[in-house]
């Protein structure tokens, strides 16, 4: 959930969380897959624990700390919708390895022994072994607390170590600290990150199953079409002198035992090769081969009509693929049985995942060309599969998601489609990059760990402005935080804004016009406040929860914007005064200086998105709230005016052709509207890309800002018809600014079609 948006106050009825327990309860009942339905009673339990902790008063929703009797530090288990459960991630029962070390310290199997093993000479030996080795892993953020400890002992930092077991000691018997097990050091993030393990790529093949339509083809060419040739070699075989047209009706003995083996053949068949089907229908010349065979070898002469349907067939079979022998029929046998005799897709995923459980797991996959080489003469003798067969694309893409490289190759090759996903994977670079402030090698390790583990950590519903915990918020962090400053060579934070700004220019780049998603401002978050840099990130608000006040950053954000787009296009197209948004937030830096407590709201930039949304957003509704956040993100540009003025950001491909693949995606989004029953989510999305459009175009000397807009056409026409009918408003509006012309209050021009394009609307938007 945001941290900035302030919600409407909230007494939670429980109708969300038993809504999301009723559909987790009919998917765990009718769901094909025994998969889904095992994890979808799971999460049902764990929305039935949401319902007892809100009955039983244990829960205090949109609140940092909403399990009562836990302290925020604490990672919660958090559901969708950001509720949570009532317990702790680092809770429950306990897990093997800690089960396996009560063993080994010959202690009770008991949170609170092992916690009280590691305050010993013996327990702080066995910590300081994983710290040497590396040989750890950290899945919640609570399994680094002891390392953190040991470490500080080791070095001497005795009471920092006494304040951390003080602080952890109350929570010993409920939570692990312990760190897991794992055969060596995770590998350095700087240089390479992954989106999916070794070992996930190998589950994801196993995964697979055979494709039946293909492996339904494959039988069919391999047996039911060389039986059917046997058949009609079998019937033409009757006939007089060759003649199908003359089949003998008392036919030899000699024929008829070979008939009957052909029949015994086929009944083998039909129970070993049960895909096809289609040798069963009585209507197809199989069927009716096969058939009036049964009928001659029973001893009973055949039907005018089943004559005529055996000749008909026979006809029909020698004319479209020859007689059985000639070269026709010979050369297109050969063919199909070569199709036939290609490995599976399933077989070769085989192969590649056996390849891969060769490699070390829990990593990703430093070079996948050997996994993915055609199969060997050694590989053929143990599978069957022929030699030089090559891995499908299909099974090369799952292999590929596994690949370990530096960001931005990932993004070149495809790995990571879209900005979510590259938000799912900075959280390692920045792990390693804010690691590198720690001095020690050994501390370095366990902050990065600690801090991948922290990522995974669930938003909550917040309310009141309140914030997410931060990472430097963990006891354990805070406890070592002296140590940063003795880190060589990072005065300044310059590694940590030097990965800000290539990630902010990837970003940029590899997917203009989407909006940045919240987990990665927030890692934009963490790197800026490493570097000490004060840039103004800011998140996108959620609309249903929105309740009309913003943290004072979304006016710094705007006034950063001013800075950037005074005078330019963009502040024409959209109407803003960015000289009067510099005077407001001296005038709210000042009152806040003025107040001890400081502020934690800016009212007067409130007051301006709701009076630039006009009259229809002051009734509380989502659209209303949505118009007044859209208004909040056209000021501050959502953060790309933060990162192109502050962070110092420069995409290579230049601001022109970042407009160009802007518009393209407006274009494509716009398709999507026509036939669309529910279009607004499109409509919204498409605004979204073309505000982009615009700030990059603003970027661009006026002479390219006239070409964009002359030739903007001519990337419309490339589209649906429908798609320039529709964005016709809005091409007319850009001619208008880029003549000089302006926009009246309600986004109209004061005459013609011409619109400025906003995506929020209560009364129905235009583009429908």
């Amino acid at each position: 959930m945001n941290d900035d948006a302030e919600q409407q106050p909230l007494t939670v009825a429980p109708s969300y969380p038993e809504g999301q327990l009723a559909k987790a309860f009919v998917t765990a009942l009718t769901h094909e897959d025994a998969g889904v339905r095992h994890r979808a009673e799971v999460r049902g339990q764990r929305w039935r624990e949401v319902l007892a902790a809100l009955a039983a008063g244990r829960l205090s929703v949109g609140s940092r700390t909403p399990v009562v009797g836990l302290p925020p530090w604490v990672t919660p288990e958090v559901m969708r919708g950001g509720f949570a459960t009532g317990s702790a991630s680092a809770g429950g029962p306990l897990r093997s390895h800690e089960t396996e070390a009560a063993r080994t310290f010959g202690v009770p199997a008991r949170r609170r022994a092992l916690f009280a093993y590691c305050l010993t000479e013996p327990g702080l030996a066995w910590l300081w072994a994983r710290l040497d080795s590396g040989g750890y892993e950290v899945g919640v953020p609570e399994e680094a607390a002891l390392l953190t400890m040991a470490w500080l002992v080791r070095r001497g930092e005795t009471g920092a170590a006494l304040d951390l077991v003080a602080e952890l000691e109350p929570f010993a018997d409920r939570l692990r600290f312990l760190p897991r097990p794992a055969d060596g050091p995770a590998p350095d993030a700087t240089a390479a990150v992954h989106r999916h393990t070794a070992s996930e790529a190998v589950d994801a093949l196993a995964r697979r199953r055979p494709n039946a339509a293909v492996e339904t083809q494959r039988e069919a060419l391999a047996v039911w079409q060389p039986f059917a040739d046997e058949l009609l070699i079998h019937w033409l075989r009757t006939a007089h002198g060759g003649d199908v047209l003359g089949l003998a009706l008392a036919p030899e003995a000699n024929w008829l035992a070979q008939g009957e083996a052909l029949l015994g053949r086929y009944r083998v068949l039909a129970a070993e090769h049960t895909l096809c089907s289609k040798h069963r229908d009585p209507k197809e010349n199989l069927g009716i081969l096969r058939g009036a065979l049964e009928e001659v070898v029973a001893g009973r002469p055949l039907e005018a009509r089943r004559l005529g349907l055996l000749r008909h067939a026979v006809r029909s079979m020698v004319r479209r693929r020859g007689l059985p022998g000639s070269a026709a029929h010979t050369a297109l046998r050969h063919r199909q049985a070569e199709q036939a005799a290609l490995p599976s897709h399933h077989a070769l995923a085989r192969l590649v995942s056996r390849r891969l459980a060769a490699l070390p797991p829990e990593t990703g996959i430093t070079d996948i060309a050997p996994p993915l080489r055609p199969v060997d003469e050694e590989e053929s003798r143990e599978t069957g599969l022929p030699i030089g067969a090559v891995v499908p694309a299909t099974v090369s893409k799952v292999v590929g998601s596994a690949l370990s490289a530096p960001i931005g190759t990932l993004v070149e090759r495809g790995v990571i489609p879209s900005a979510e996903v590259m938000a799912e994977l900075v959280p390692q670079l920045v792990a390693a990059t804010t690691a590198h402030a720690y001095g020690d090698a050994a501390l370095r390790a366990v902050m990065a760990a600690n801090y991948r583990a922290f990522r995974n950590r669930r938003s909550l519903l917040l309310l009141n402005l309140e914030r997410q915990v931060r990472v430097e918020e963990l006891p354990w962090v805070r406890a070592v935080s002296r140590q940063r400053s003795a880190a060589p060579g990072t005065s300044g934070g310059e590694g940590a804004l030097s990965v800000l700004r290539h990630l902010g220019e990837l970003a940029v780049q590899a997917f203009p016009g989407t909006l940045l998603p919240n987990p990665l401002i927030r890692e934009f978050g963490v790197l800026d406040r490493q570097g000490d840099l004060g840039a103004p990130f800011v998140e996108e608000l959620a609309a249903d929860i929105f309740m009309g006040t913003f943290s004072p950053k979304f006016l710094k954000a705007a006034r950063v914007a001013g800075e950037l787009l005074g005078g330019t296009l963009y502040e024409r197209y959209y109407g803003i005064d960015y000289a009067a948004i510099r005077n407001l937030a001296i005038v709210e830096t000042g009152e806040a200086l003025s107040r001890s407590s400081g502020t934690r709201t800016s009212p007067g930039f409130a007051r301006l998105c709701a009076e630039r949304a006009g009259p229809a957003s002051r009734a509380w509704s989502v659209a209303a709230n949505g118009m007044v956040i859209e208004q909040a993100q056209i000021l501050t540009t959502h953060n790309l005016a933060t990162l192109v003025h502050r962070v110092g950001i420069t995409p290579g491909v230049g601001w022109a052709d970042l407009a160009r693949l802007c518009f393209a995606t407006v274009c494509r989004l716009t398709a999507r509207v026509h036939r669309d029953p529910r279009p607004l989510g499109a409509i919204k999305d498409a605004a979204y890309a073309w505000r982009q459009m615009v700030f990059h175009l603003s970027l661009c000397p006026p002479q390219e800002q006239r070409r964009f807009i002359a030739g903007i056409e001519e990337e419309t026409a490339r589209h649906p018809a429908h798609v320039a009918t529709r964005l016709a408003p809005a091409l007319a509006g850009m001619a208008l600014v880029g003549e000089g012309g302006t926009f009246g209050r309600d986004g109209a021009a004061d005459s013609g079609r011409a619109r400025r394009f906003v995506g929020w609307s209560t009364d129905g938007h235009w583009m429908r």
